[in-house]
């Protein structure tokens, strides 16, 4: 889920219930139970296993390794080396029925991680050229190990099971390195559907903002469409002591940081749908007494409508090009730098129909309906592709509140292992009630 500036509206401020949107939920399916009984050590054994490993995004290589080793255990035939470390897998039913795929994203972020725990992150590694934490802070681990759990599954009732399930374990979920591809759009570009096209798609995600034993859903449209940004104002260098010798282009930056809060503030409506522009980073310099030649300044962008979407991204050049120009420097903006997500939308006739799987997994009190969620999610990729569910695990354990727990992308950011069984459970109850299709009548 993207970026460390990712925020979510907490569930606090607008989830319900979800009992008017479907059926009372069935039972949940004695196979699922005795199968998280019987898997849930492992999973959460393998989860501390990744989370003790973290890899950054496109450096995925040990993660894909043991994925891949351990679906060769089971007897299926992965495929690797899709989107550089992706790794893809087919569970064949022995009866005629659905094609569905089911996903986990597998990459960790550039953050130190600052939970004590015996299995907790000490790994570091080149970011942006700087040496930085890797950690696990946005639940990744979580979603592998939940979806190797799912695959063990599959494969032990693989004779009784119709139709075939894609596994789909994903890098770079939290976006590839400036200068290279991955991700979801590179898994697609490179054929993930060429030869299985599915007829549904499911992904999951831990969250803070919901406690755990929860689960979050919503139909339409669920996480925001996210750009990056990047803008570098250029000045002229001078000593801290002879300001009006050069341009400062620091001077610059701020006031550029602060006019461009009012394009959300006062040039978009966001009584219609929300929006947000934040800085994530400001580099330039290096002495105290020196004004240097330029700052650079990266951020993101969140939208959910695309005419809002274009708007911002040219309030937001026209800012850094007038306001430099002001302080008499000069912009080189890129807004956006790159494509970014769509929205992650979520079918509603899919959602609607497995809205009684997730509260058989949780139980119908325990499912509820999210607001609108500003963080990203490449998922979205997919469901433009195939309809597409994908729902939240809560993640903040008894005690702790879900509005003030360290969020995702946080080093603080703690994840309550139950949330493991419940995941396991909610994603192979939704597999097997989609394949196995609604009851008669």
């Amino acid at each position: 889920m993207k970026r460390p500036l990712t925020l979510a509206l907490s569930c606090a401020l607008g989830c319900t219930a979800l009992a008017a949107l479907s059926p009372a939920a069935a039972a949940e399916r004695p196979e699922v139970t005795a199968a998280a009984a019987k898997l849930k050590a492992d999973v959460v054994r393998w989860r501390r296993d990744f989370h003790q490993h973290p890899e950054l995004s496109n450096r995925e290589q040990r993660t894909a390794a043991k994925v891949a080793e351990h679906l060769r255990a089971l007897g299926l035939k992965p495929r690797t080396g899709i989107a550089r470390h992706g790794v893809v897998a087919i569970v064949e039913g022995g009866k005629p029925g659905p094609k569905i795929a089911l996903r986990a994203d597998m990459d960790a972020l550039p953050v130190t991680e600052q939970v004590d725990l015996p299995f907790a992150s000490k790994a570091t590694a080149s970011f942006r050229g700087e040496t930085v934490g890797v950690m696990h802070a946005c639940g990744h681990d979580a979603h592998t190990g939940i979806l190797l759990g799912v695959a063990d599954a599959l494969v032990a009732m693989k004779q009784d099971l119709p139709g075939q399930v894609m596994l789909v374990f994903q890098p770079a979920e939290e976006g590839p390195p400036a200068d290279e591809a991955g991700g979801a759009p590179l898994m697609l570009e490179e054929g993930l559907f060429k030869d299985f096209k599915p007829e549904a798609m499911f992904g999951l995600h831990v969250f803070s903002t919901l406690q755990a034993g929860q689960i979050g859903v919503r139909q339409g449209p669920l996480m925001a469409a996210s750009d990056r940004f990047s803008i570098k104002i250029k000045g002229r260098q001078t000593h801290g002591s002879r300001p009006w010798g050069g341009i400062d282009p620091i001077v610059a930056a701020a006031d550029v940081i602060g006019s461009a809060q009012t394009i959300v503030s006062r040039r978009s409506d966001i009584a219609k749908l929300p929006a947000v522009v934040s800085f994530g980073a400001i580099k330039g310099g290096i002495r105290y007494n020196i004004i240097p030649d330029e700052v650079e300044m990266i951020g993101t962008i969140r939208t959910f409508d695309e005419g809002m979407r274009q708007a911002i991204f040219k309030d937001l050049r026209n800012v850094a090009e007038h306001v430099s120009a002001a302080h008499g420097a000069r912009a080189e903006s890129k807004v956006p730098d790159q494509d970014g997500n769509p929205v992650t939308y979520n079918d509603p006739a899919l959602t609607a129909r497995m809205l009684p799987s997730l509260k058989a997994a949780a139980g119908a009190d325990k499912v509820v309906e999210m607001s609108l969620v500003m963080g990203a999610e490449d998922f979205s990729y997919y469901a433009k592709q195939v309809p597409a569910m994908f729902f939240f695990v809560g993640s903040t354990e008894a005690g702790v509140d879900p509005a003030t727990a360290p969020s995702n992308h946080s080093p603080q950011f703690k994840l309550d292992e139950s949330s493991l069984d419940l995941g396991l459970r909610a994603m192979l109850q939704v597999t097997l009630d989609y394949l196995h299709g609604p009851p008669a009548g």
